[in-house]
């Protein structure tokens, strides 16, 4: 049913997704950092929470600092679903990659569609990220 491929054509297609799956590891590292930064946050806003409701602190201190991890928390969401999208194109590369051998079908448009748009996907959640950093910076108070 299914043309047998060469075991060089297997090869050199295992080859051609390396790159792919390196980009996958970086995805994956970031997204461990991005999962750290949200458990904090959610860690931090309980704290609050907590505190407003108790009626302890200075409650509009304590509403503010809710709204900013709010805003915060929603900019880490956001980097997160762009990197998990970026994670599914890279599959769906790799899927295409064998595919194409194996149906010994032409997907090098398609192939190069799907990069293009997990990297603009994993740039962009780069840039969130950025932005959470500068948020998260502007609402620091030392002292």
């Amino acid at each position: 049913m299914f043309p047998d491929p060469s075991v060089s054509a297997v090869a050199q297609v295992i080859q051609l997704a390396v790159a792919p799956v390196f980009l996958l590891t970086g995805v994956g590292a970031t997204l461990g950092v991005l999962a750290n930064r949200l458990a904090r946050i959610i860690d931090r806003a309980r704290v609050l929470e907590a505190s407003r409701d108790a009626r302890t602190g200075d409650q509009s201190r304590v509403a503010d600092d809710l709204r900013h991890l709010s805003d915060r928390a929603r900019l880490v969401y956001r980097a997160i679903a762009l990197l998990v999208l970026s994670a599914l194109l890279v599959g769906l590369v790799i899927i295409s990659l064998f595919v194409g051998v194996f149906l010994e079908a032409e997907l090098g448009g398609v192939i190069a569609a799907l990069f293009i748009a997990a990297m603009l996907s994993f740039i962009a959640a780069l840039i969130v990220f950025l932005r959470e950093v500068f948020v998260a910076t502007k609402g620091l108070r030392i002292g």
